[in-house]
């Protein structure tokens, strides 16, 4: 089967690590479903692969990939069929180990096993066909394309749990999104708007910003120093309920800054730099919130499916591209001018 896959990890140019070519078509074990890959959504974490982040050298070659929409193909030995076969299918894109204390609770994304598909012992998604979890499987909400369905299991998961479960959003709160244009902030403005929250977001581009206008957005900022006087002057001199934060030391200070006393930075990602200054004295002064989040739960993946289906939401799709042109798509995806979702079809 054709596949995209790192070949080596590290070096000055990650991307010349990603091969497109055959690799053996996967058979599923106990617990395991294969998928007949329809499309792929790509994230930062298939980059970080590349440039040697959580993958050792004796793992290669490795599939990259962890966000899925395909038809379900078939199931391991003794395996209760989630969704019949022939089903279109999106998959939760967490492995966890179902045992420990965190999975037995209620939130087992705490796993002391936590892997994501493409991660440890488990091969990725860019494939013809792929393997995952069984009880990973969920039906594609009405009215997704396969494309679109593809971008939620990180993303939206993501955002999602950042907004509703992390900081708590409630109808008419006030929220930063530090970014306008990626998948992940664009996944949090189009979430938060469907939710009827007040949305700021920052951007270098202005481009980005006039873009994130026309969706809905109700300011768009230049980041920077001027951004934090916006910010307080927009909001009455309180500042914003929450910040969704996932660029780091660039636009860390203006988080921290922008808002309300009691309020919640939300982290996910640090693509800008993952040591800024931390600010105590604002914090424990401000009694302000610092909250790590990454991906979610089955039962947040499941409520996302729900929410997005009632609100007629589409992911926001910059690109699609064949599996075989995988490496232009990892490209569109490094160069930071995608707005929206990289996405690779297989069929």
């Amino acid at each position: 089967m054709l596949a995209a896959y790192a070949t080596r990890v590290g070096g000055d140019e990650p991307l010349a690590n990603l091969e497109v070519g055959e690799r053996p078509r996967p058979e599923p074990t106990t617990g395991w479903a294969l998928l007949r890959t329809q499309a792929v959504s790509l994230n930062h974490h298939d980059l970080w692969t590349l440039r040697g982040v959580g993958a050792p050298p004796e793992s290669l070659p490795r599939i990259l990939g962890c966000d899925v929409a395909g038809k379900v193909e078939a199931y391991g030995p003794d395996t209760p069929e989630a969704l019949p076969l022939g089903s279109s299918a999106v998959a939760h894109a967490v492995i966890t180990c179902g045992s420990c204390d965190a999975c037995l609770g209620p939130d087992e994304t705490s796993c002391r096993h936590f892997a994501m598909l493409s991660e440890g012992p488990y091969e990725g998604t860019l494939a013809e066909y792929c393997l995952v979890p069984a009880t990973n499987l969920f039906p594609v909400s009405a009215g997704l394309s396969a494309p679109e369905a593809a971008c939620l299991p990180t993303a939206y998961l993501t955002a999602f749990r950042m907004l509703f479960t992390k900081a708590r959003l409630q109808p008419g709160a006030t929220v930063l999104i530090q970014g306008a244009g990626g998948g992940l902030a664009t996944a949090a403005q189009a979430l938060a708007l469907a939710a009827g929250l007040r949305v700021l977001v920052s951007s270098r581009s202005e481009e980005k910003r006039r873009a994130a206008l026309a969706r809905g957005a109700h300011h768009a900022l230049a980041p920077g120093r001027e951004a934090v006087s916006a910010v307080m002057e927009l909001t009455g001199g309180e500042g914003v309920d929450a910040v969704i934060e996932s660029v780091g030391e660039p636009t860390w200070a203006t988080s921290l800054r922008s808002l309300r006393r009691g309020g919640a930075v939300v982290v996910a990602g640090a693509t800008g730099g993952a040591d800024p200054p931390a600010d105590l004295r604002r914090v424990f002064w401000r009694q302000l919130q610092i909250l790590g989040s990454t991906m979610g739960t089955r039962a947040e993946f499941r409520a996302l499916l729900r929410f997005t289906e009632a609100a007629g939401l589409h992911p926001l799709i910059d690109e699609v591209v064949p599996l075989a042109r995988a490496a232009s798509a990892f490209a569109r995806l490094e160069s930071g001018a995608a707005v929206g979702k990289v996405v690779i079809v297989a069929s």
